[in-house]
């Protein structure tokens, strides 16, 4: 990845809608060229794919909790994933240092919705205990880059 690649790229995180062509206008090539290096990235993994930010309240959900998950036993990534991903209110999940083994955020519309996720996390039989911390205000959230 050179230094056009790279700059590419921040266009794109900063302007995900942006044509090729004011892609092309910001970094210094023509929209082809643009095209031709957004398809390598893509060929070679580097960019992994394309999706949009919703605002969790269009979907209702303005409750959210941050569950720590301890399992009984040992849990491979691909178990966590394998378990976790149905749940639709499961929007983040991440294996941590710690006692607890995975970090799992939630949202939800309420707090009776926040309960039957936990609950069904909790059905996992390789799930010894879980604690949930709820979100009472959002101070400060940087957007990835």
């Amino acid at each position: 990845m050179d230094d056009l690649d790279r700059r590419i790229l921040e266009h794109l995180l900063e302007h995900a809608r942006a044509s090729f062509q004011e892609i092309g206008g910001a970094v210094g090539l023509s929209a082809p060229a643009v095209k031709r290096r957004v398809d390598r990235l893509v060929a070679k993994g580097q960019i992994t794919g394309f999706t949009a930010v919703v605002d969790p309240a269009a979907l209702g959900w303005t409750t959210e909790a941050y569950v720590e998950v301890y399992y009984r036993d040992n849990i491979s990534p691909a178990e966590l994933e394998h378990s976790l991903e149905p749940i639709p209110q499961v929007v983040g999940v991440w294996t941590i240092a710690g006692e607890a083994d995975a970090l799992v955020h939630v949202m939800a519309t309420d707090m009776a919705e926040i309960e039957g996720t936990v609950e069904r996390i909790r059905q996992n039989a390789r799930v010894g205990r879980t604690r949930s911390s709820i979100v009472m205000s959002r101070i400060l959230e940087r957007p990835r880059t």
